[in-house]
């Protein structure tokens, strides 16, 4: 029988496979992390680790499932250790100790309320996905999102990032715990500030409950660094997993696959002490508005273009869509007359050609369809922002307005996954009237309504 990786199993594992240089089993949580899935494995968890390397300290992650148990249950059976393969020409694989610990939210409250109150957390990370948020349009907290009214009624187990958060806060205001800074790492513009913003929100709903100045503490006590973070992660598969074995010699249900490159940036804005990330990698810089500008108008927005325009041309991964020869046309026409030209600050067409390169990389196979989930979330901060911005100037949106096109169509059908499937649904049964979906606060912002240049890309468009 093939044995499973675990603390006990570690030291048989193949001499090709990096371990984690230290002893992983002594290490303390300072870092609880809430969406614990495949990219905060591959991404955040080894940034960490290389900074305990670097400088030490205990920062030993608690990683939250919020939904489903099942990659804690993965995690705990193999002792929180797992496998990084970096796919490149010839793969690296490396076993990460830094998760000490794997909770699954619906199955142990009590437990994930006690490690975000704990004196020893001093930092909480998030990756949730946009819509974790519970954002609407405006990029305000959505009070109305079903979420969000459980969590601000009277309950024990939230079932939001943003509930459990408050709820947390409120419990080391109890215990006065101490400071305590929180990291968004999801792809959002300004995605620390809006993180504090629909926390305040939620926690002003509850001064209202009776709960006391919970806002002012949370003002005074928390903060809320800006980021940006870029790897490209694919999903597990049955494939994936078999290379994994076949390196390591044991079976690890919990690996992950990445790319070679990883990008950390961090707003240098902390309430405490942190891991020595900068000697990790990561940047801490005192503003990381260029970068992440770049990232999602550039990056996102192009794996947007590419997800939803070569599904519709039959592809099925983003390494085989990007070498269609006119998606490809289509991309560089896109950069150069409707990004650059929204983005004239920065170094747009540099960029391009390395996000291009990783792309094309043959070794990773990125599904379209993973990339195109969740559209009305992200192409509101990828997409919209440019098709007004460019609108308002007077110049070409044609290429942007039809990726969204491609998106209403797909998502309408089903052929991606939405958290506006339902209402997307009801549109395209109902005739499919742009009018209409343009009108919808849930599918586009307020100029897409207001503002008759804007409105009228998608409605030529459409037409």
């Amino acid at each position: 029988m093939i044995e499973r990786l675990g603390a006990l199993t570690l030291n048989r594992a193949s001499p090709q496979v990096q371990r984690p240089g230290y002893d992983f089993k002594r290490l303390r949580p300072g870092i609880v992390h809430l969406g614990v899935g495949a990219f905060s494995r591959a991404h955040l968890a080894v940034f960490t680790e290389d900074a305990i390397l670097a400088a030490g300290g205990d920062w030993g992650s608690i990683g939250v499932a919020l939904r489903r148990p099942d990659i804690p249950e993965a995690l705990n059976a193999q002792d929180c250790l797992y496998t990084v393969e970096t796919l490149s020409q010839a793969p690296q694989y490396r076993v990460v100790g830094a998760i000490r610990q794997a909770l699954a939210a619906t199955a142990q409250p009590g437990e994930v309320l006690a490690a975000l109150a704990a004196r020893e957390t001093r930092v909480i990370t998030l990756t949730i996905t946009e819509k974790g948020y519970c954002l609407g349009a405006d990029d305000k907290l959505d009070e109305a999102q079903p979420d969000i009214v459980h969590d601000l009624a009277e309950s024990d187990c939230p079932r939001s990032a943003i509930g459990w958060l408050v709820h947390g806060f409120a419990e080391r205001r109890k215990r006065e715990s101490g400071p305590l800074t929180v990291i968004s790492c999801d792809n959002l513009a300004s995605n620390g500030r809006k993180l504090e913003a629909a926390a305040l929100t939620f926690a002003v709903r509850w001064n209202t409950q009776g709960r006391g100045a919970l806002s002012h503490w949370i003002e005074r006590n928390v903060t809320f660094p800006r980021t940006v973070v870029d790897c490209i992660v694919p999903a597990a598969t049955e494939e994936s997993r078999r290379r994994v074995a076949n390196a390591l010699g044991m079976i690890d249900e919990a690996c992950v696959s990445r790319e070679p490159f990883a990008q950390w940036v961090i707003e240098d804005r902390f309430a405490g002490p942190r891991p020595a990330w900068d000697q990790a990698g990561a940047e801490l810089v005192a503003n990381v508005e260029g970068y992440e500008r770049l990232k999602l108008h550039v990056l996102n927005a192009c794996h947007s273009a590419v997800a939803y325009i070569g599904l519709q041309r039959g592809y099925a991964l983003v390494r085989e869509a990007i070498c269609d020869p006119e998606l490809s046309c289509f991309l560089e026409l896109t950069i150069a007359g409707e990004i650059a030209p929204a983005l004239t600050d920065l170094p747009v067409a540099d960029y391009w050609r390395k996000i291009r390169a990783r792309f094309a990389n043959p070794m990773i196979n990125h599904k379209l369809t993973q990339i195109g989930e969740d559209g009305s979330a992200k192409l509101a901060q990828r997409i919209f922002p440019l098709l007004v911005t460019n609108a308002r100037a007077g110049r070409t949106c044609q290429r942007l307005a039809s990726i969204v096109c491609a998106w209403l169509q797909l998502a309408s059908h089903g052929i991606v996954k939405d958290p506006q499937a339902a209402r997307l649904a009801n549109w395209a049964a109902g005739g499919r009237d742009m009018e209409a979906a343009l009108d919808d606060a849930m599918l586009f912002p307020a100029p897409f309504r207001t503002e008759p240049s804007v409105r009228a890309v998608l409605l030529d468009k459409a037409g």
